[in-house]
């Protein structure tokens, strides 16, 4: 005995196994910008990350280019404040800038990559915006 259809006509399934949701691309590139970031951060090259991205998919998305953007901005921010409180470490204020700045910027790249994950806009604080 075969289960009657439902009231709304044939069954047809929302979703097929394998297959995302349309714009699943644009927040995972989004999510990489930014967390590509951190990763090669490690390497001292936390800036390419987000300008591969921007370079690859900035023409295809606005939502892409915006967080590339973003992220590309907080990179050169980061590069700034880090060689700053580097300095800094000679005259020992830098000994305490230095930990809580990575601090900082860790919380700040986790945030900003959920936010990409969940589909929405993030702008990084204490950030001057070189690229447009």
């Amino acid at each position: 005995m075969s289960s009657p259809p439902p009231p709304d006509g044939p069954w047809e399934p929302t979703q097929r196994f394998g297959t995302v949701e349309p714009w699943a691309d644009e927040r995972n590139w989004a999510m990489s910008a930014h967390i590509l970031s951190f990763i090669s951060a490690w390497f001292a090259l936390g800036l390419f990350a987000p300008l591969v991205v921007l370079l690859a998919k900035g023409n295809d998305s606005a939502f892409v280019r915006r967080h590339a953007v973003e992220s590309l901005n907080f990179q050169i921010n980061a590069l700034f404040y880090t060689v700053v409180f580097y300095l800094l470490i000679f005259v020992g204020i830098g000994l305490v800038l230095l930990p809580l700045y990575g601090l900082f910027y860790v919380v700040c790249v986790i945030t900003a990559t959920v936010r990409a994950s969940s589909g929405r806009d993030h702008r990084y604080p204490l950030t001057v915006r070189f690229v447009r």
